[in-house]
Order: structure tokens, then C-alpha cells, then sequence
């Protein structure tokens, strides 16, 4: 992002305090925010960065501190108040009416439409702002219909027709393709240059060295820092993030690949809507090598996962796990053959919230000696083994008898990661084993999964983040519409090239995209 002149502060938050019961979610934080500036907020998870952008929208009322707009002292008591005000937040989980259209969107909470609303008129003003902001959505389309790109894309026009002068974007690319991505940034740029402020949170270094103009860095509800983009890198942004230094690049032992552990066979699904959503998947995963899947959201990757999993049922074709057929087998099968799966759902499919982490360390290890003895648990076998398990793993938890639920994000995944570990070193399956993590975790995780593939295991690893795809496997291969658009090998890998084979286009890596 080149520099620009600062315009006038638009937001100043002055000393916000804002505790709950047994947290300090903001110690006396500072923001600002002028016209014409991307402002990027950082930070790890429970640093603060929703807590500090619920209080701005209304969601929240701090404890103390104040809050300026315009260079005016401000009481915002609800979100009613903020809209009044400019301010829009665009949620990581859109919030849109399904059954409705664009237009019928648009006027939800709208003050002035009258007993019969003008939809002539809002569907010109969509049109309107789609053209000046190159964000097209047809006003007439449910929003069902469209893609989870182009949801944004409503809400974010829904808040420039409400008259939003001040943005609040949280993890804006998460769901997008690169190209998506690329051209939501230029969007943000437009609006900055119209003297918008643009608050943006995201946990992606590349987009805000590339889009921000000042980067504000909260670690445990504290401003560490607010810095120019232009004068840190990616590498100083995540030492501020974290405390202490990252490192970005993964050490993969150079390994060839081993022999096919998991061979798919023209593998046919359907989702739990009955359509289908599997079509012809064909491919193997290698001992000694980690194959990412990657693709925008809802094109057949959980079904998937589930299918090797023995969650979901395959209609056609066959799934081989070392040349045994296992298609169709119960999880408990594919568990005693060395399968092991890291969900996307910790807490509602990986763990059970209220036992202990011992007991959730032995899930999968209960059933034999020397957890168990004939149809009776041993209780301090499973103690001892929940006790390795933390001290190996580094999990954070007070004793091993703490309920599981009581951990963070990032201790939870270790504790999944750790029991799946132990139970099964031939072929695992992690979904989105980073999503939600900050910084820190999310580099332990990498480092987990990089070390079981250097000990000869077959991963396969599927994530909606293109750069983990990238960082941590060996190759990757891009689906759309439950079908494999293309394989492409990790190293030096051409992103464009994979954004067009997740929008669904044909591509080969020999190819150079326009």
C-alpha cells in the first residue's frame, strides 16, 4: 500500500475499559482512525480485537473510557445508535436473510420506506452502488442463491446505502478465492480514497502489508503498538502479535514420497440435502507427504473428510487405506486400522466438553490394555497416559482432571491433535486444524503436522486458507463443485493459477494466468 496524506481522525477510543467476569478484554485501550486510511487490527485470539469493535458498534458498553467521532464525543448505547452515526460492521458470519432477496435485504431496518416500499427504486440503488463500487450482485437474486463471495458483497453495499462512513470488515477474506481476495482489497482502496475509514481484522500478514495503511497490534487487551505498514514487516507484526519471534517457513525433511497409503477411486457422495456432492474423486495420499484440498467453502470438503471417515456413506466407487478396502466401514473400524481425523468442529465433534482431558485423551485408546481391563476402565493408566500426552504436547490446562471446555482454542486443537496422534500414525485427516487459532497456535499446529509427515505418515489436509495449503503441504489438489479441478505440486506454486481452479476454471500449471 503506498502512503498517503492522514486525513482527519474519524475514531478516537480513549482509554477503553471493558471486564468480564475473570477478564480484562480491554486495559485501557487507545484507537485511531482517520478518513481515507485501511486501518488493519491485529492480534491473537482473546486479545481483545472483537471486544474493541463490539463496544465501537454498540454491541458492548465500556467500562470506561470514550469514544470521539468526527472530533465529537460520542454515546453510542446500541447498534442502532452506531448506524445512525456511519458505522457498519461487516461479521465473519453474514448476517442476511436466506429466503429473501438482495433488495428485500437491503430494506431490512430501513427507517423510511413508507408502508409501501419503492422496490423500483432500491433495485436501482443496488444496481447504482454494484457499478460505482464494481461489487455486482443482481437485486433479484435469494440470497441463497449466491455464492458466499458474493454475500459479502451485499453486506458490504447494504452499509454504503445505509450511509456507513466508517467500516468494520472482521477475517473479510476468509471465505474468498485469491482473486476474490485481490479484488475485494482494491474495493476497500476505493472506498478509502473517498475518505472512508476502513477497520479490518484479519489474522493474514500478506493482505495487511498489502492493503493497510497503519496496523494497530493488540496482545491481552492491550495496545502494543500502532505502527505504519510501511515501516514493519510481516516477521516484527508477528513478534508484536505473539511476544516473541514466529517463524514462517516450515523445516520438511526432503523425503520422496512413500507408498500409497489412501487411494480414492472414483469416489461418488451426496449431502445431507441428498444432491450430490462427490463426483468422480480420484486421487492417493503417500506415506511421507502432506496433499492439501483446497476450494471455496461448500464444495464438497466436508463431505469428503466424512467419507474417509466413516461419517458418510459413499454411493459409488471404493476408498483403499494401504490397499484394504474400507469403503463404507464404521469409524470404529477405520480407528483400529490407524485412521485418525482432527474435525472441523472441536467442541461439538472432536471433544466431549464436560469430561475432564484425561478422558478426552483416551477416547480413542479406552477400549484396550492398558486403559482398560475386560469392561472396567483403568482409571490411573489413563491418568498417567493423559499426563504424557500434555507434557509432549505442551497443553495448557491446569491438571489433566480440568473439563476440557475450560481450554483455549488453541490447547483444544493440541488435545485432539494429541489423542489422534497416539492412536493412529497411518493416515490422517485434518479439517481446518488452524481455524480460529492466532499466530502462535497456529504455528504449533503446523509444526505438529509437518513432524508426524517426516515420520512417514500420510496427511491429508483440508483448509479454506490457501497460504497454510501452501506453507505446510506437498502438494495440492483444488476441487469445485465436488470435482477435482486440478493438481498442483506446492513448491513455488502459482497462486492465480489455484484461484482459477477454485472459481471452477480450467488451468494448467503450465499455463500463465492473465
Amino acid at each position: 500500500m503506498t502512503d498517503h496524506p492522514p486525513g482527519d481522525v474519524m475514531v478516537a477510543m480513549r482509554g477503553i475499559v471493558k471486564q468480564f467476569p475473570g477478564v480484562l478484554a480491554s486495559d485501557h485501550v487507545d484507537l485511531e482512525v482517520k478518513a481515507g486510511e485501511i486501518h488493519a487490527l491485529l492480534g491473537e485470539n482473546g486479545a481483545g480485537k472483537s471486544t474493541l469493535m463490539n463496544i465501537l458498534t454498540g454491541l458492548y458498553r465500556p467500562d470506561e473510557g470514550e469514544i470521539q467521532l468526527r472530533g465529537k464525543r460520542a454515546h453510542i448505547g446500541s447498534p442502532h445508535d452506531a448506524i445512525h452515526l456511519g458505522i457498519g460492521m461487516v461479521h465473519q458470519h453474514f448476517m442476511l436473510v436466506e429466503t429473501m432477496t438482495v433488495s428485500e435485504n437491503f430494506m431490512l431496518g430501513l427507517e423510511d420506506l413508507g408502508f409501501l416500499p419503492d422496490k423500483t427504486k432500491i433495485d436501482a440503488d443496488v444496481r447504482s452502488l454494484s457499478e460505482r463500487y464494481g461489487l455486482q450482485v443482481n437485486p433479484d437474486a435469494y440470497i441463497w442463491q449466491l455464492s458466499v463471495g458474493e454475500q459479502q458483497r451485499v453486506e458490504i453495499l447494504r452499509l454504503l446505502h445505509r450511509g456507513a462512513d466508517i467500516l468494520i470488515l472482521d477475517e473479510p477474506t476468509a471465505v474468498l478465492t485469491p482473486q476474490e481476495a485481490e479484488h475485494l482489497g482494491q474495493t476497500l482502496s476505493q472506498m478509502a480514497g473517498e475518505g472512508k475509514a476502513v477497520v479490518f481484522i484479519t489474522h493474514k500478514l500478506n493482505e495487511v502489508m498489502t492493503y493497510s495503511h497503519e496496523v494497530t497490534v493488540l496482545r491481552a487487551g492491550k495496545n502494543v503498538a500502532t505502527v505504519h505498514t510501511a515501516d514493519v514487516d510481516r516477521r516484527e507484526l508477528a513478534r508484536l502479535m505473539v511476544g516473541r519471534e514466529v517463524f514462517f517457513q516450515m523445516e520438511k525433511a526432503d523425503h520422496p514420497p512413500g507408498g500409497v497409503v489412501l487411494s480414492l477411486q472414483h469416489v461418488q457422495a451426496r449431502n445431507d440435502k441428498n444432491l450430490p456432492a462427490l463426483r468422480d474423486m480420484t486421487f492417493d495420499v503417500h506415506g511421507y507427504e502432506i496433499v492439501g484440498v483446497a476450494g471455496v467453502a461448500g464444495n464438497g470438503q466436508r463431505e469428503l473428510a466424512e467419507v474417509i471417515t466413516g461419517l458418510r456413506k459413499v454411493t459409488s466407487g471404493s476408498i483403499l487405506v494401504r490397499g484394504q478396502e474400507v469403503t463404507n466401514r464404521t469409524p470404529e473400524q477405520l480407528i483400529a486400522i490407524g485412521v485418525s481425523h482432527v474435525p472441523e468442529d472441536r467442541v461439538g465433534v472432536g471433544l466431549v466438553p464436560n469430561l475432564p482431558v484425561s478422558d478426552n485423551l483416551a477416547l480413542k485408546g479406552y477400549r484396550k490394555p492398558p486403559m482398560s481391563r475386560g469392561p472396567f476402565l483403568v482409571r490411573q493408566a489413563i491418568r498417567d497416559f493423559a499426563e504424557r500426552m500434555v507434557s509432549r504436547f505442551d497443553i495448557a490446562t491446569p491438571t489433566v482432571d480440568t473439563p476440557v471446555r475450560l481450554l483455549s482454542g488453541g490447547n483444544l486443537q493440541k488435545t485432539i491433535l494429541a489423542r489422534e496422534i497416539s492412536a493412529g500414525r497411518e493416515l490422517m485427516v485434518a479439517v481446518h486444524p488452524t481455524h480460529g487459532l492466532d499466530i502462535g497456535a497456529t504455528e504449533s499446529v503446523h509444526k505438529t503436522l509437518v513432524e508426524l509427515r517426516n515420520e512417514g505418515a500420510a496427511i491429508l489436509l483440508i483448509s479454506e486458507d490457501l497460504d497454510e495449503i501452501l506453507r505446510v503441504s506437498d502438494r495440492v489438489i483444488v476441487i469445485y463443485e465436488g470435482r477435482i479441478m486440478g493438481e498442483v505440486p506446492c513448491y513455488n506454486a502459482d497462486i492465480n493459477g489455484i484461484g482459477l481452479l477454485m472459481a471452477g476454471c480450467e488451468w494448467s500449471p503450465t499455463e500463465v494466468p492473465a
